[in-house]
């Protein structure tokens, strides 16, 4: 299973990014898929998800400013961030747990950094 990881870069505080995430697994159901982030200094963190019974779950610190989508034709899942702060920098990895796996597969990760 690999997952590539796209879409990281320098932004102002305010700015937005989309990260890509393109898998070797159809994402049509899965058992996990989500983003997860980790800044300097402090643990990995989940950041917005697909619930594989329908919806999404996010962190509160996102919630309304990020979002996650998915298209199952290309097998990859989106990360559109707005308005985006200082404490949003961190790498951000995605993640998948396929249908017929209890393991979970990364992407490499790909950095983020707010900056003025």
């Amino acid at each position: 299973v690999q997952l590539q990881a796209s879409g990281g870069g320098l932004v102002h505080p305010g700015g937005s990014l989309r990260l890509s995430c393109a898998t070797s697994e159809s994402i049509f159901s899965f058992n996990a898929l989500g983003w997860y982030r980790q800044a300097p200094g402090k643990q990995r963190e989940l950041v917005a998800a697909f619930i594989p019974s329908g919806g999404t779950n996010y962190a509160d610190s996102v919630r309304g400013r990020f979002s996650i989508s998915k298209d199952m034709a290309k097998n990859t899942v989106y990360l559109h961030m707005n308005n985006l702060k200082f404490e949003d920098t961190a790498v951000y990895f995605c993640k998948l747990r396929p249908n017929w796996s209890m393991r979970d597969y990364w992407g490499q990760e790909t950095l983020v950094t707010v900056s003025s």
